[in-house]
């Protein structure tokens, strides 16, 4: 869940993107996992799905690596993308899903909103297209 003011707009990078709506000191918190906000999904849950909605969905999920489950942000974190010096890192603890976000810089209002996915997300390789 977002924990920030933050507005969707046309990015630079890749479509949709996830914008400030206020400066965001260093270090604050800008995204936290809420198991009763934001969704756990398995393979056979997407699975389950129809196209295009399969598709959607792993398009703005990321895959646990330890657990195996899919994450999908109820809000519009969603549409955070990947940059390789992005301003917000995760906070997480080993084998767990559960973490938070964090600004590694100020971020002033109206800068683009980015996380690096390799961090966090074991199918990076599928979104990226990196081979």
């Amino acid at each position: 869940m977002l924990m920030v003011k933050t507005r969707l707009g046309q990015s630079a990078i890749a479509g949709i993107g996830l914008f400030a709506d206020q400066d965001i000191p260093k270090g604050t918190e800008t995204w936290r996992f809420m198991r009763d906000f934001d969704r756990l999904l398995t393979e056979r849950d997407i699975g389950s799905l129809p196209e295009p909605a399969r598709s959607n969905i792993l398009d703005h999920t990321y895959l646990d690596a330890a657990s195996g489950l899919f994450v999908l942000c109820a809000d519009n974190a969603r549409f955070m993308n990947h940059a390789d010096e992005p301003n917000t890192a995760g906070v997480h603890e080993p084998g767990a899903i559960e973490g938070y976000d964090i600004a590694l810089r100020d971020i002033r209002a109206g800068e683009e909103m980015t996380c690096d996915y390799r961090t966090f997300d074991a199918h990076v390789t599928l979104k990226l297209g990196w081979k």
